[in-house]
């Protein structure tokens, strides 16, 4: 148990491990500006313009 105390604390530990690449944030922002939402009477249609 004491060795567990000691440690850094874990939160640090989960901040460094949740660092996105470079190309994950790419895509994410290609892919947002490809999608368009069209709303029709209540209905949603989903398109990739690519």
């Amino acid at each position: 148990m004491q060795k567990f105390y000691t440690e850094s604390s874990r939160l640090d530990d989960v901040n460094k491990k949740l660092v996105p690449k470079e190309e994950t944030i790419k895509f994410l922002l290609d892919y947002s500006m490809a999608l368009s939402v069209i709303d029709y009477n209540k209905l949603k249609f989903e398109a990739l313009l690519n």
